[in-house]
């Protein structure tokens, strides 16, 4: 072989490699980012061509194909369609789109996923039709239905975890709807169907447990506010404020009041513990003040504010901005002025206190499971980071406890059962409607349950409901299915 022969060889030999390299990267490697972007149709096409896994709850499927008489071969359908609207989403072939788990896990149902390649390999060989694999959630069903009944016509939405594994054992939305007609293939009617749904002022597709538009938590964050303070050494359960019955906002000639009215509690001044168990807003907009922005901003990202979380859905981010004045940041003392929050948040918030200050990213799936019954993939548990000291949280549990059993939770309270939590109401507008929440976990020695809901549009009662007599009982039910009482 000649030098000219040889060197031709080596470069023919060197581009064999790179292609065989490139190609083995983008159909192995890259193969599931690939699948995953939104932008590549033809891996949603691709996916109606096999029969796709179904999404398992509780041991039963919510999402599963059979088969139709179309060019798309197979029809998804769901189970309790309205309850599991956020969670499942939908997908449909004819408008090229998907939400929800349908979505995020959509290389896995469709079994185009690059943990899948060797699967794939062997139907071809064995002649087996091709078939995606079963996506294997977190969440409870009983929980799921009790979250969802509990929460009813009013608008909202509720979210449960486990403190220990964060993982989301409920995710309720309201207004919801009916994802079977978001999948059926006739493009006319699916199309019609999905402007109905747009132009509706309720707003059914937004998945207010993780998004949506966002509303102030208003006493829920005393929470976090409280969480600063304590972690800052400077200040214990006992630490004592001033006590007057209106507090004038720094730089500003706007008033605050407590919800009473009047003072918080009888003395010249109130400690944080009280002041959290009567949830009084000037003793918190004067611990803010004196915490300033920063402090509360860098305790309330130890939670996850102003970070977006993949269960795999994708959250919108909670808010706390930077720069506030004293005036502002008075105001994010009780939850109101610039700080908003998903349920998602607010359930991090209460989870990590009961997870003894360590907070835990949130996800929705356990583990995908082969069309052969084998485990693909399993999801683990990890740790978003620490809030609090183990001591510290323990001071605030029993801040959180004395809340519901001799407080303004008091709608929470569960026979029998020590419950932690927090009430918050609201303000949106001189005339608006409040916004109503609550969190809290159960039991508080031993938590199986962190849970958050809101409650939008004042729950239909403007300005006279509170968080404690329509959010709380709601919570209280979520936690007393988990309790399985």
């Amino acid at each position: 072989m000649t030098k000219e022969l040889r060197r031709l060889s080596i470069l023919m030999l060197i581009m064999f490699l790179a292609l065989f390299g490139s190609t083995s990267w983008i159909q192995v490697v890259n193969a599931e980012e690939l699948a995953q972007n939104p932008r590549n149709t033809r891996a949603l096409y691709d996916s109606f061509e096999v029969q796709r896994g179904s999404i398992i709850a509780s041991g039963a499927a919510i999402a599963s194909s059979v088969p139709s008489d179309d060019v798309y071969s197979w029809q998804r359908v769901y189970t309790d369609a309205d309850m599991w609207a956020p969670v499942t989403g939908y997908i449909n072939p004819a408008l090229g789109s998907s939400t929800g788990i349908e979505q995020a896990m959509n290389s896995y149902l469709s079994g185009t996923a690059g943990s899948q390649f060797l699967s794939r390999i062997e139907r071809i060989f064995t002649g087996q039709p091709p078939r995606g694999s079963n996506v294997v959630l977190s969440l409870d069903a009983a929980v799921q239905r009790a979250a969802y009944e509990a929460l009813g016509d009013l608008e909202g939405g509720i979210l449960a975890i486990e403190p220990s594994t964060g993982r989301v054992l409920a995710m309720v939305t309201s207004p919801s709807f009916d994802t079977n007609l978001l999948a059926a293939h006739n493009t006319t009617e699916v199309n019609a169907t999905y402007d109905t749904l747009v132009a509706d002022p309720g707003k059914p597709l937004s998945n207010r447990a993780i998004g949506g538009d966002l509303n102030p938590p208003g006493s829920t964050f005393k929470l976090v506010v409280a969480s600063a303070a304590l972690a800052s050494g400077d200040y214990t359960p006992e630490s004592t404020f001033p006590n007057p019955a209106t507090y004038q906002l720094p730089q500003s000639s706007s008033v605050v009041h407590n919800a009473s009215g009047g003072t918080c509690g009888p003395g010249a001044t109130v400690t944080l513990a009280d002041a959290l168990r009567l949830s009084c807003n000037i003793p918190f907009a004067e611990l803010a003040v004196e915490l300033g922005d920063t402090a509360i901003r860098e305790e309330a990202e130890k939670y996850g504010f102003n970070f977006s979380f993949e269960l795999p859905l994708v959250s919108t981010p909670s808010s706390y901005p930077r720069a506030l004045d004293d005036a502002q940041t008075a105001l994010t003392g009780f939850g109101q002025g610039q700080v908003t929050a998903t349920p998602l948040q607010i359930a991090m918030v209460s989870a990590g206190i009961a997870n003894g200050g360590l907070v835990m990213n949130p996800r929705m799936v356990d583990r995908v499971i082969g069309p052969d019954l084998s485990v693909q993939q399993t999801y683990e548990s990890s740790e978003y980071g620490r809030a609090l000291d183990e001591g510290i949280a323990e001071e605030l549990v029993a801040m959180m406890v004395a809340n519901v059993s001799d407080g303004a939770a008091s709608g929470a309270r569960i026979e029998g059962v020590d419950v932690a939590g927090k009430t918050g109401t609201s303000e949106n507008g001189p005339d608006d409607p409040y916004t109503l929440w609550f969190t809290g976990f159960a039991p508080a020695e031993s938590p199986q349950v962190a849970v958050a809901v809101v409650v939008e549009d004042g729950g239909g009662q403007g300005q006279a409901g509170s968080g404690n007599t329509i959010a709380a009982p709601i919570a209280k039910k979520v936690m007393e299915a988990v309790l399985g009482r």
